[in-house]
């Protein structure tokens, strides 16, 4: 798995490189006719020279000090493990521009490419997948719950009658979890394009009366889990830069209103948040090197999904209980009262979120941004 999660991203970089699109890259299958020993190689960028020059098919074997190792690259992830098994060798071919000058649709910004989304099973997270994978991109739903990340990808499967969802079990505040997630895509498709950082908590409270205990799940999850994700999802695409140097990636933090503006007896989530945007300004500087770029998405209240409107857990409800609302005695009450708070007159949706997302992708020349999408609510200057 180590060697495979190491090379994988250098074999896909190379095939990107040479075709200017996206592609996967699957491991195993047969022994292809263009077999490359590696094994004198002192490190990765030696691995990368040796690629750049050799490789000209779909198809690739390298000769590592633990063995022999095959990839296999098509379009789509059906398409490469098909050419695994038959042995199908045939030369690589320019497919595309991937000037996004020329782009038809802003949606087709994420054609053919990898994308991992965190807190990908429900709630915003399932509505980035879902669109993400319409647009034609080949998604891992990645989640702690890991049964519904399993039900989602296999519907979306069926409905498309391929492979373009995959589910991959991770907790982002725990960093083995997150390093084997990773290590898994890289195994399976050669690479990462996309990491859409949603995974999030929220437990509202007073400063003077919420437990540290609580402060502190917020915090792990929300700050170090993007860290988290940032490192492990930044060494892939490291790694496919040093063979496909033009080719850029996106990390892309879904942050929130409350990064902007602070939010009453909310401060576990709003403290995470704006420090995440540090975060996300940080590792901008730092990772533009490698050709990654990295923003964050700011979306107001998604008040129609499940992190509101959970009976038992929902945020109208700890609102409530907490009295974050004056005069509020219900949970129409506190529904209310934040849709008045939008200028547009209702909460954030799913499709806001997708169009947030498209236009960073598109937008080559900004990194380390903050797009707000809150219906008016937040109005930077």
């Amino acid at each position: 798995m180590e060697d495979v999660a190491m090379l994988a991203p250098l074999v896909r970089g190379t095939m990107i490189e040479r075709t200017g699109c996206p592609c996967v890259v699957v491991s195993g299958g047969k022994e292809a006719q263009t077999v490359i020993d590696v094994t004198a190689c002192a490190d990765e960028k030696d691995i990368a020279t040796k690629l750049m020059q050799e490789v000209s098919q779909w198809g690739v074997t390298l000769k590592t000090e633990t063995g022999m190792a095959s990839f296999w690259g098509d379009a789509s992830y059906d398409a490469a493990k098909r050419r695994a098994e038959s042995g199908d060798n045939a030369p690589l071919q320019h497919r595309k521009s991937g000037d996004l000058r020329h782009v038809p649709n802003r949606d087709d910004v994420v054609r053919g490419k990898v994308a991992l989304v965190t807190g990908g099973a429900q709630g915003f997270g399932e509505e980035i997948v879902r669109g993400l994978v319409a647009s034609g991109a080949f998604v891992f739903v990645a989640d702690v719950n890991f049964a519904g990340a399993t039900r989602l990808a296999d519907v979306l499967n069926a409905e498309a009658g391929e492979t373009v969802a995959f589910p991959v079990e991770g907790n982002v505040a725990n960093e083995a979890s997150t390093e084997a997630m990773f290590a898994t895509v890289a195994a399976m498709v050669g690479g990462l394009d996309l990491c859409v950082s949603n995974a999030g908590v929220v437990k509202a409270g007073s400063v003077l009366e919420q437990e540290t205990k609580d402060f502190e799940f917020v915090t792990d999850v929300n700050y170090i889990g993007f860290f988290l994700v940032t490192k492990y999802a930044g060494r892939i695409m490291r790694q496919q830069h040093l063979t496909a140097p033009k080719w850029k990636t996106d990390i892309i933090q879904i942050n929130s209103k409350s990064g902007l503006e602070g939010s009453n007896k909310n401060g576990a989530y709003a403290g995470s948040k704006f420090g995440g945007l540090g975060l996300v300004a940080s590792f901008a500087m730092e990772l533009v090197t490698y050709g990654i770029k990295v923003n964050a998405v700011c979306p107001g209240n998604f008040l129609g999904g499940p992190l509101w409107m959970d009976p038992v857990k929902g945020l109208f409800v700890q609102y409530l209980n907490s009295g974050k609302v004056p005069g509020a005695k219900t949970i129409e009450d506190v529904k209310a009262f934040y849709e008045s708070k939008v200028p547009m007159g209702r909460g954030c949706e799913g499709v806001d979120v997708m169009r947030a997302i498209y236009y960073i992708v598109e937008q080559e020349y900004e990194t380390g941004q903050a797009v707000p999408v809150t219906g008016g609510q937040v109005m930077l200057h």
